[in-house]
C-alpha cells in the first residue's frame, strides 16, 4: 500500500532539496508517494498557496488535498498542528536537511512525532 508523506523544501530539486526551516513560510512542499517497501514512486513539488504567499489559506488547507499520511518538518505552529492532528495525518519531527535523508529517516521508523507546536510561531 502506497504511503503519501509532505516535507516543506525551499527549493525545487526533488529528493536533492533542502528542508525550509519555517513550516508555514516554505515556499514549496514536497509531495512523496512511497511504495510499501519505502521506495519512492513519485515526487512533485506544490508551492504554499498560504497566506505568507499571498493566497487566502493556511498551508494545511493546501497540503490535506494532496491526503498525506504524514508531515515531516522541523517544526510548526500549535495551529497548523491542531490542523494535522485533527484530520488524523501524523506529524513528525524532521531529523535530517535533506529531502532523501529525511525519507530514509521515515522509512527505517526513526521519526519522533511532533507533540507540541513552536511558540515562536508567527500569527499562530
Amino acid at each position: 500500500m502506497a504511503t503519501r508523506i509532505v516535507i516543506p523544501v525551499s527549493e525545487e530539486k526533488g529528493v536533492d532539496s533542502r528542508l525550509s526551516e519555517h513550516f508555514g513560510r516554505a515556499p514549496y512542499f514536497a509531495v512523496v508517494e512511497l511504495d510499501g517497501e519505502g521506495k519512492v514512486l513519485s515526487l512533485k513539488t506544490s508551492p504554499n498557496v498560504g497566506e505568507h504567499f499571498g493566497g487566502t489559506g493556511t498551508p494545511p488547507d493546501g497540503i490535506l488535498q494532496h491526503k498525506p499520511n504524514a508531515v515531516i518538518t522541523y517544526g510548526m505552529g500549535p495551529r497548523a498542528l491542531n490542523i494535522f492532528q485533527n484530520a488524523r495525518v501524523a506529524v513528525l519531527k524532521a531529523g535530517a536537511d535533506i529531502v532523501r535523508e529525511v525519507i530514509a529517516l521515515y522509512v527505517n521508523d526513526r521519526l519522533e512525532e511532533l507533540t507540541e507546536g513552536c511558540h515562536k510561531a508567527l500569527h499562530h
